[in-house]
């Protein structure tokens, strides 16, 4: 994607200034959709995103230019521009390359590429699956079905000699079934994907899923409201880990660690959460929609143990920030695209199997909330605070599972839900989503076993 020269070049010139640090970053990723909205086809688009971005590293601030136009004179002269906002004595070291191409060695490697596939193909599964939704209850008004895949390669190249190539290629599918009744709607919604190709579709059934949507929209449609007030609420397997993820994992990350903007700061090697509590983000995981390679700065991703029976282990770190806080990268850092500063950001991260059993968490909680499916919500990182909907709730009575209600929200601090963990069962599944912070928009998969909090405040109309 670019002259061992020009590289050269561009660094060299990135780095006249006096900076201590230049990377290059270049992307081409294509990228294709289609949504079938009530069986129909409503829009199918193809797009390529290409381009450089140029980071320089001076004392502790950060210059960053990108462009979409790589001929050398372009290059050398955002080069020289962002080097000129640069004031610093560094010395400069002579580049030697270390080419390191992870694309041949590629545990994610697709076997079907997404592109191989016609548009038609594709429409028809969806359209099936938007027959499967409508079939399953007179009350589904209407469906929303798409696929999308993305064929993305990026090229690292530093000032310390790093050279790295990689391929990402991600499929995904939404599927969304909304159940109305007069003035009333609910909704159910699925987005499964992986780090594959077509063959995604191999492994999953999308009827199936489509029909689950439409249960689950059925279901709330005909709920009670929740009632509201402090009570235990067991969470269900799978994208339950949404809550660690936002509460308590954007607090683990580095570039809120390294601004004090986090509530777990200074705090490795504290007890920050219940014994039952094992936290992990991994990077590695054969084809998780999360995973990757290697992150946006070329390095090697790994499995970070972040909190370890309730001791808080590691942050998740990127080059700049671990500088700050004196720790070695974590291959954590991420970016949307190369508009974007690579910062620390989750891949898969999950609360790890514990050794109880569903059964026994279910029969062991007398009175509360079963959240079996959850939604979205609000994060402060600073504070830890949290608001939470539930997508599909159950009142849990003498130990067992009752009547489903709706309009539940869990609301609460990371920090102390973590202590609140009282029963972590081993059935661990990951759900597939898509995180937004200040580097963009990136795919990551969340997840844990069922787990109760002892007692959490869940807000609902009733």
């Amino acid at each position: 994607m670019l002259e061992k020269n020009t590289a050269y070049d561009v660094l060299t010139a990135a780095l006249s200034q006096g900076g201590r640090f230049a990377e290059i970053f270049i992307e081409e990723n294509k990228k294709n959709s289609i949504s079938v909205v009530n069986g129909k086809v409503e829009r199918a688009l193809s797009g390529i995103d290409f381009g450089l971005g140029l980071r320089i590293f001076v004392k502790d601030k950060i210059i960053y230019t990108y462009t979409n136009d790589l001929s050398y004179d372009n290059l050398i002269k955002c080069a020289k521009e962002a080097a000129s906002a640069v004031s610093g004595n560094e010395k400069k070291n002579v580049i030697e390359f270390n080419r390191i191409d992870y694309r041949k060695s590629d545990i994610h490697s697709p076997r079907i590429m997404p592109e191989s596939i016609e548009k038609k193909t594709i429409a028809d599964m969806l359209k099936q699956a938007s027959e499967a939704a409508f079939g399953y209850d007179k009350l589904i008004s209407q469906t929303v079905m798409g696929c999308m895949d993305s064929n993305q390669h990026i090229c690292v190249i530093n000032s310390e000699g790093l050279w790295v190539n990689d391929n990402r290629v991600r499929t995904r599918a939404s599927l969304s079934a909304v159940a109305s009744r007069d003035n009333e709607k609910q909704t159910g919604y699925f987005g499964p994907g992986a780090l594959k190709g077509f063959e995604l579709f191999d492994d999953i059934d999308l009827n199936k899923i489509a029909e689950e949507a439409a249960r689950s929209a059925v279901t709330m449609l005909n709920a009670k409201n929740c009632p509201s007030g402090k009570m235990s609420v067991v969470l269900d397997n799978g994208f339950g880990g949404v809550i660690f993820h936002e509460a308590c994992g954007h607090g683990l990350e580095a570039s809120a660690v390294s601004k004090k903007a986090s509530v777990f700061a200074d705090k490795i090697g504290e007890k920050i959460a219940s014994d039952k509590v094992t936290a992990i983000d991994d990077g590695t995981i054969a084809h998780s929609w999360g995973s990757i390679n290697v992150d946006d700065e070329g390095i090697k991703t790994r499995k970070n143990i972040l909190i370890e029976n309730g001791i808080l282990k590691c942050y998740m770190a990127d080059r700049f920030n671990a500088e700050k806080l004196g720790i070695l990268p974590t291959g954590s850092s991420r970016r949307e695209s190369y508009k974007f500063i690579p910062v620390s950001r989750m891949t898969n991260t999950y609360i790890a199997p514990g050794n109880d059993k569903k059964e026994d968490i279910i029969k062991n909680t007398q009175y509360g909330i079963y959240a079996k499916y959850m939604g979205g919500g609000s994060v402060n990182t600073a504070s830890g605070e949290f608001n939470f909907a539930v997508n599909e709730a159950y009142i849990i009575r003498n130990g067992k599972i009752c009547e489903p209600v709706r309009g539940a929200t869990l609301i609460g601090k990371g920090s102390e839900i973590l202590n609140e963990i009282d029963m972590v069962s081993d059935n661990l599944a990951l759900s597939e989503g898509m995180c937004g912070a200040s580097s963009g928009s990136i795919p990551v998969d969340v997840g844990q076993p069922m787990l109760r909090v002892r007692e959490i405040t869940v807000g609902g109309r009733g």
